[in-house]
């Protein structure tokens, strides 16, 4: 349920003025003069109805202009000499909805049919200079109220309007940002990673072709420089992602598992249950669980097969990737960045991740997103 400026329900404002219009609406017909007492009933019924319809406005505007005025219409025409309140707060919600052209049809009607309904009952029978009086007087609220409508209407448009050139300016200045912070690895970084990675590989090969032993702390630079790189790079490629292309989601998942069997991995893909939508950041985070998962299995289990298991639940989203890699529940592998990214992104979104080395070999990753399917 939306809420007001001061956090209170939208539903629970409407229905407090539509019942403090109904409570006046009623006040002043008991207080006035009634020309045919025989309809008093039918007469504060039409009072009461006008009133609480404003309860509506919001979700449907126009019946409630319909239904206003045609109550206003009606006890006047029973002999009850009330201003046409409750349809002046239905030209403006109606206005403020942006339904201009109908308002303005219905309140011609009315302004034609309420001089009638009055005249009908005896109301007004003063004259016509009276009544002239009396129809200018009910144009000029009519219009006072279409012309708030209009104005709160044209204002909250502006807002929107603000709010959506805020966000694309931080949005493209987090894009400038991003883009001169991957210049900048790319300068500085890259160059000198580049230069120790290459003189690491030169000293071992050297030392390998004179028979030499080749120390473990070089082969842990040289192994060190290569996953630097391959780290940088795609960091590089992350932080130069302008979102020009589409985001990738659950029907990019084959191709990812296509791409692992391509590189010699055994990798199956299975989707269980009903398919249905799923919320955007869903959909692009299970991309990114299978993306991190098979990416790990490739650069560290050593395995021969992997499996993706995506199930659509009623509820959720449930993904599991397992592998049959070198990892035992002895050895379980310290948390990387990429798995620290996969939780973050999983508990972002109220689901529940479990990575951890399996009984019987392997690792596994299994994460559940619940999907609500009612937004």
């Amino acid at each position: 349920m939306s809420t007001g400026r001061f956090g209170v329900p939208a539903g629970v404002t409407d229905w407090a003025i539509a019942v403090g219009v109904a409570a006046a609406l009623l006040v002043t017909g008991l207080s006035g003069q009634h020309s045919a007492a025989r309809l008093d009933l039918l007469g504060y019924a039409l009072l009461a109805a006008g009133g609480l319809a404003l309860a509506a406005r919001r979700r449907a505007p126009v019946p409630v202009l319909a239904v206003t005025g045609l109550c206003a219409a009606g006890y006047q025409a029973a002999g009850f000499d009330v201003p046409a309140v409750a349809y002046l707060f239905a030209v403006y919600a109606a206005v403020r909805a942006g339904h201009r052209t109908v308002t303005v049809a219905v309140s011609v009607a009315m302004l034609a049919v309420l001089p009638l309904a009055a005249l009908a009952s005896g109301l007004h029978d003063t004259g016509e200079a009276f009544a002239q009086a009396r129809g200018a007087l009910e144009l000029a609220w009519l219009v006072a109220a279409g012309a708030a409508g209009e104005a709160l209407r044209q204002a909250e448009r502006r807002a929107d309007e603000a709010e959506r050139t805020r966000e694309e300016t931080a949005r493209r200045r987090a894009d400038e940002e991003r883009l001169h912070i991957a210049r900048e690895l790319h300068d500085s970084l890259t160059h000198q990673i580049s230069i120790i990675k290459v003189q690491a590989e030169v000293a071992v090969h050297v030392a390998r072709k004179r028979g030499e032993p080749v120390p473990e702390a070089l082969l842990a630079i040289q192994e060190a420089g290569r996953e630097a790189t391959r780290e940088l790079r795609a960091t590089l490629e992350a932080l130069r992602d302008d979102d020009t292309s589409p985001p990738r989601g659950l029907d990019d998942v084959a191709e990812l598992v296509e791409r692992a069997r391509t590189a010699g991995l055994d990798a199956t893909l299975t989707i269980g249950g009903q398919r249905h939508d799923v919320p955007a950041a869903v959909d692009r985070t299970v991309y990114r669980i299978v993306q991190e998962s098979l990416t790990n299995v490739a650069r560290h289990a050593a395995a021969a097969t992997a499996s993706v298991r995506i199930d659509y639940r009623p509820d959720a989203l449930a993904v599991r990737i397992d592998d049959d890699g070198r990892a035992t529940p002895d050895t379980a592998p310290p948390p990387g960045v990429g798995l620290l990214g996969m939780r973050e992104r999983v508990t972002a979104l109220g689901g529940r991740l479990r990575a951890a080395p399996r009984e019987e070999g392997g690792f596994t990753v299994q994460a559940e997103l619940p999907v609500d399917r009612t937004s």
